[in-house]
């Protein structure tokens, strides 16, 4: 049996992450020679090229491109491994990449990764926040919160728990535009809508019957907050989860609408790519997993300040 070139594949996965033999040469700390060497030793064991080079960049091939989560594993796996070896199982030190969405990031996420950096001095953590849907292993993201439906089947998930949203206007807008009683009058309101997440908008009551509204208007943002300022100026209804709007809504700035009319609930995940993980994300993990396990506390708009805190 002829071992694999883990060496090689390593380099591999190197070259992926940085997009350059040079930048991948100089990350690991060896020439730049050394890194075209072992690219070729492999494209020769598996008979194939695996990067488009030209003299400014280089680009994965067709038969590359499916490799390149091969090789990440591989590398990830062999690095969780010796850090498990030499530091043992229980130390906690080293660098942790994390991504959150950008509004939930701030308001729930920042606050314990200080809490977790001022337990743990010798983690580092480095903190990712968007509304984009990102490449957790390409990125090579430690640690990802999600918000929403899970399409990633390689990746190991969490479920903490449901985010609810809530339909809601400011208090001058329907003075102006009157108040939707049932979820189809919204047809005739201006929507205020977040593009991340396109479509119609379903509502379903208790008593089973069920709605949807094509959701249009006069502003679309692929952040939530940035919906928060013409929904306050009485522009239009919007749908955003309490943890964004549940302030405006306890003090009034807001009106939920349509209460008896919820919104399907979307899970909020905990996120890591596949393969061994390393003692100090373990611990970030458990550690988020215990101060988000109800994130439904979070989301209720009648929570105090310090409860949503």
């Amino acid at each position: 049996m002829n071992l694999p070139d883990l060496e090689a594949w390593a380099i591999f996965a190197a070259v992926v992450e940085h997009r350059s033999f040079s930048a991948a040469a100089a990350h690991l700390g060896v020439n730049k020679a050394t890194v075209s060497k072992a690219v070729a030793r492999l494209e020769a064991r598996l008979g194939q090229s695996l990067f488009h080079r030209t003299s400014r960049r280089v680009v994965l091939t067709e038969a590359g491109k499916p490799l390149a989560d091969h090789a990440r594993r591989i590398l990830a796996d062999a690095v969780a491994a010796e850090e498990a070896a030499r530091d043992g199982a229980h130390a906690l030190a080293g660098s942790i990449r994390v991504a959150a969405p950008l509004g939930f990031g701030i308001g729930h996420v920042a606050p314990l990764v200080a809490r977790f950096l001022a337990d743990h001095p010798d983690v580092a953590i480095d903190l990712h926040l968007s509304d984009a849907r990102i490449d957790i292993v390409g990125d090579s993201i430690d640690v990802a919160l999600r918000i929403g439906d899970l399409a990633d089947s390689s990746l190991r998930g969490r479920r903490l728990g449901d985010v609810r949203t809530h339909i809601a206007a400011a208090p001058a807008y329907l003075v102006a535009h009157g108040t939707p009683a049932h979820p189809a009058d919204l047809a005739q309101h201006r929507l205020l809508t977040y593009s991340n997440a396109p479509g119609p908008w379903r509502f379903r009551h208790a008593g089973g019957e069920q709605v949807i509204v094509a959701a249009a208007g006069p502003l679309a943002a692929n952040s939530g907050e940035a919906l928060v300022p013409a929904l306050l100026a009485g522009l239009g209804v919007a749908r955003l989860p309490g943890f964004i709007i549940g302030p405006d809504l306890n003090s009034g700035a807001l009106v939920e609408l349509l209460a008896d009319w919820p919104a399907p609930a979307v899970g909020l995940h905990l996120l890591t790519p596949p393969g061994r993980r390393p003692a100090r994300v373990e611990a970030l993990l458990a550690f988020l997993a215990e101060h988000l396990r109800d994130p439904c506390e979070l989301n209720n708009p009648r929570d105090s300040p310090e409860k949503l805190a």
